[in-house]
């Protein structure tokens, strides 16, 4: 336990609540009054601190998001990435992946809503013991849609959960494109551990940046079509329209 504080920068009593609220993999206990902690414990803890920190998320809602109920807030999109290094660090946990089943209980649509999701490749659904499951980020993706639903985006108004399709091509040309150029900046430049620090950084920074440019081009087109102007599409790879 000393260890794991010196490594995490986390005290022991925080440690134990971890622990109690189930954030954490059990330790082994080759004796009594003798708890030995490995790497996913280092793991996990980080991941909690990050997930308190840059996401302002308490540890119940964490464990609740963990279990694949939909946050009563706005979570950033950088938090599933922490959410995943959590699950990976408490593999063998039973609640590694969400089932279809627990989301149904929470968005009434989800299970129709995660095979059309599928379907375009925006999730990925698993076969468990307990039928049809999620990791974390998909269901996350799935409870998204249940809240547009619930703010009228839904068949009725248009709005299909394949209209989403489009987002699969962005994404695959805007994160290639980014993993490029960074693999090309830093290959062979600097040390593994620094290049993982500027991801770190980089990540939520850019997922930002990106996020105020789509607003300011969606704001102008939606400006444009109210004046009726053409509506101007930008092809993928040729710059934002003026």
């Amino acid at each position: 336990m000393r260890e794991l504080e010196a490594r995490t920068g986390v005290n022991r009593e925080t440690i134990r609540v971890y622990l109690r609220e189930g954030l954490l993999p059990e330790p082994s206990r080759p004796a009594r009054n003798v708890a030995d902690y490995g790497e996913e414990h280092v793991r996990a803890i980080l991941a909690v601190r990050k997930l308190q920190r840059d996401s302002a998320m308490t540890l119940p809602q964490i464990a609740h998001v963990l279990k694949g109920g939909a946050a009563n807030r706005p979570v950033g999109a950088t938090a599933f990435g922490h959410l995943e290094e959590l699950v990976a660090a408490r593999v063998g946990v039973r609640q590694s992946l969400v089932t279809i089943q627990t989301l149904a209980s929470q968005t009434p649509h989800a299970a129709d809503d995660a095979k059309v999701l599928d379907s375009i490749g925006a999730i990925r659904m698993i076969q468990s013991p307990d039928g049809p499951a999620l990791s974390v980020t998909d269901a996350g993706l799935v409870n998204l849609w249940g809240r547009m639903r619930e703010a009228g985006f839904d068949e009725a108004r248009g709005f299909p959960p394949s209209i989403l399709g489009y987002y699969i091509e962005a994404a695959e040309y805007v994160a290639g494109k980014e993993a490029q150029i960074f693999l090309d900046q830093v290959e062979g430049k600097i040390e593994e551990d620094e290049a993982a620090n500027m991801l770190e950084f980089a990540l939520p920074t850019m997922l930002e940046f990106f996020g105020l440019i789509r607003l300011k081009v969606f704001l102008r087109n939606i400006g444009r079509a109210t004046r009726g102007d053409r509506l101007e599409l930008v092809a993928l790879g040729t710059g934002a329209a003026e």
